[in-house]
């Protein structure tokens, strides 16, 4: 009999903590969740009208020549300034090496302008039935990573610190292409002419700044963005190299639909980010 009772102890005291750890499981979902939306919404309620007109070629005359060929490529005179984007995408993000086995994904992201921001909520499939949400942002100056199991047990944080938040805007710098006008002068960059087909752009935000290097097609796309970029596995700069693809035309404009993201390491290329834009919509003013 006691055996008996003590036995059904066990049962009551584990399926007590079976409950509670559910029950934390999901406040911490649920935690998550709120937290990546408050992000999204800063970023799009932040957003502000640029104090500039519509599009016009002379506006750019003076620019490097691939960067002027560019903007005379992918806009059409009239243009109103881009405020706010929001895009979806799909496709594969790997975690570790060159010979780790790819993820698909699904992504949502925010962006705005001026001040320049943005929130990626991806959520990637490690292992069927087995999810990592994974959140990347730069917030009112402050670059983030946070990657949760099952959309709410903690496996990676970064950030904010310096070296974040330089790199995160280093980001916004390099997607600026699925958005152009935010490249414009008018929007906070500077061009700096390198050659026929490279040019420099720098971006500040308050104390935050970021640098990368453009490079462009014969038909004067961008086809590709090159920087020294801050890793947290090595807590160093390490080469950083993306690929823009697929050049389509969206609301009057010409964007990549399709990219893929690249550290070059002392072992060769290792690509990690690849993927299609599926949806994509602006706000312009």
């Amino acid at each position: 009999m006691r055996g008996a009772l003590r036995g059904r102890r066990w049962l009551v005291l584990s399926a007590g903590l079976g409950l509670a750890a559910v029950t934390v499981f999901g406040i911490r979902r649920r935690r998550v969740s709120s937290q990546t939306c408050g992000y999204k919404s800063r970023v799009m309620q932040r957003a502000r009208p640029l104090k500039t007109e519509s599009y016009d070629p002379a506006d750019v005359a003076d620019l490097p020549a691939p960067v002027r060929r560019y903007f005379e490529t992918v806009l059409e005179t009239g243009q109103q300034p881009i405020i706010r984007a929001t895009l979806t995408q799909e496709g594969q993000f790997r975690f570790g090496g060159a010979g780790d086995e790819w993820s698909p994904f699904t992504a949502s992201q925010v962006y705005s302008v001026s001040p320049p921001g943005y929130v990626w909520d991806a959520t990637i499939e490690l292992a069927p039935l087995v999810t990592a949400r994974v959140l990347d942002a730069y917030v009112d100056g402050e670059g983030l990573l946070r990657a949760n199991l099952f959309g709410g047990v903690p496996v990676a944080s970064a950030g904010p610190t310096p070296e974040m938040n330089g790199a995160e805007l280093q980001r916004y710098l390099s997607e600026t292409p699925w958005f152009p006008t935010a490249l414009l002068p008018s929007a906070g960059v500077r061009w700096e002419g390198i050659d026929d087909r490279t040019a420099r752009a720098t971006i500040e935000d308050a104390d935050v700044s970021a640098t990368g290097v453009f490079h462009f097609d014969e038909d004067g796309h961008i086809s590709q963005f090159t920087a020294e970029r801050y890793r947290q596995d090595i807590d160093g700069a390490a080469s950083w190299v993306g690929d823009y693809r697929t050049y389509e035309e969206r609301s009057g404009i010409r964007m990549p639909t399709e990219a893929e993201v690249v550290w070059e390491t002392t072992d060769g290329t290792v690509p990690y980010w690849r993927g299609t834009i599926t949806e994509l919509d602006y706000r312009t003013g």
